[in-house]
């Protein structure tokens, strides 16, 4: 039986990086990184907001973790398509 995503995380979370097997992993030069971004999340402000409770409900059977995540992804590309949706 496998092992769900969680588990192996956190499996590989208790390893020393000594104990990883990285013999498959290909080396990596300048080249491969030249057109490497690094992306910064916008910092987030904690806010308090009342939903319904079947809202959250379902927003949590969507993932196994990071509901809240989910949520402001949903949040963005609504404000992302209006924003286009109202500069034409």
């Amino acid at each position: 039986m496998a092992i769900s995503r969680e588990e192996q995380l956190k499996i590989l979370g208790q390893m020393k990086d000594s104990d990883i097997d990285y013999s498959d992993a290909e080396p990596t030069n300048a080249e491969f990184w030249k057109d490497a971004v690094v992306h910064i999340p916008p910092k987030k402000v904690k806010v308090s907001i009342r939903l319904d409770q079947d809202v959250i409900a379902w927003y949590k059977r969507q993932t196994t973790r990071g509901y809240q995540t989910f949520i402001n992804a949903v949040l963005r590309d609504y404000m992302q398509k209006y924003e286009s949706n109202t500069q034409k």
